[in-house]
């Protein structure tokens, strides 16, 4: 393998059932479900390997996730399988890029995001959010379509094409019909509890950032990629302020490929539930080589390679 990179996905990706064949064979990922549980009060058994409604529920989301993928990290970091250079996760999938680079433990990432999910579900009322998926248009047309249109604004920059906004509910719809007007090919209401990456998160940021005090966020031997900036972190200074920004801020996948791509990185290993974050990078770049580890028979392709 040459440069590699750690990629995690975010919300949206979950799935019943996730890790549990992982729980089943690997002493070492069976350790951060069980730790997960006990911090956090919650069976992550039931919540994650069964079909438990809470799973879409985005309090139990994000901590459901971030478990699953850092349990799958453990089992590989535990056979020495090749290591990464560098990590990114989109949106709550940062998290795990920080567990799995050093800058927090693994029951410090669980904890926090557990907290965010509570703050990200509480902070808009039902109904009076949105997201919309934009499909086959550029970032510029789709800023130059929605600019003029208050309380909406890119919420993820995912890949060449695809594109999603957020923000009010009227806002959202208002600005679907602009990009059709525009020349959007299609734009696809997502079935979500909130405007994430929007304004109207602000105070859940400011809240997570407060709580985030009690965490500690340490040096690290590998960097991570922050969504906010798309820019490598290699430092502790301003980890908990990206953080905080983060969560009402656009996330920068694109970008954050593309300046990892930059620094040599020519292979991407997906940890956790899906194949999202592989599709996007296949647009962003088709020679780029992407794994993905979602399944405990998955770990052998890495292992071969």
């Amino acid at each position: 393998m040459g440069k590699i990179a750690y990629i995690y996905p975010g919300q949206g990706a979950q799935k019943p059932g996730m890790g549990k064949d992982f729980y089943e064979n690997s002493p070492a990922s069976r350790e951060v479900f069980d730790r997960a549980s006990q911090l956090l009060g919650l069976d992550m058994k039931a919540l994650c390997f069964g079909e438990d409604p809470r799973l879409d529920i985005t309090e139990y989301t994000q901590a459901a996730m971030v478990t699953t993928s850092l349990a799958m990290t453990a089992e590989m970091e535990k056979r020495g399988l090749p290591k990464p250079r560098v990590t990114a996760g989109l949106s709550l999938g940062e998290y795990c890029a920080m567990a799995a680079a050093g800058v927090l433990r693994t029951e410090d990432a669980i904890c926090a995001v557990r907290r965010r999910g509570i703050l990200m579900q509480e902070a808009v009322p039902a109904g009076k959010g949105a997201m919309s998926a934009v499909l086959a248009m550029t970032a510029e047309a789709a800023e130059q379509a929605i600019s003029s249109i208050a309380d909406v604004q890119i919420a993820n920059y995912n890949c060449p094409g695809q594109l999603v906004i957020s923000g009010k509910t009227e806002a959202v719809a208002q600005a679907e019909e602009a990009l059709k007007a525009a020349g959007a090919k299609r734009v696809v209401r997502l079935n979500v509890s909130g405007p994430f990456h929007s304004p109207l998160l602000k105070k859940a940021g400011e809240q997570l950032f407060e709580e985030l005090q009690a965490i500690p966020v340490m040096e690290h031997a590998i960097p991570y990629v922050a969504n906010v900036t798309a820019q490598y972190v290699y430092g502790t200074e301003e980890v908990r302020e990206l953080l905080k920004r983060q969560v009402y801020s656009p996330v920068k996948w694109q970008q954050s490929v593309e300046a990892m791509l930059a620094d040599g990185v020519d292979t991407f290993v997906e940890i956790g539930p899906g194949r999202t974050l592989t599709s996007f990078i296949r647009k962003i770049d088709r020679g780029a080589k992407t794994f993905n580890v979602e399944k405990w028979e998955d770990l052998e392709q890495i292992w071969n390679q």
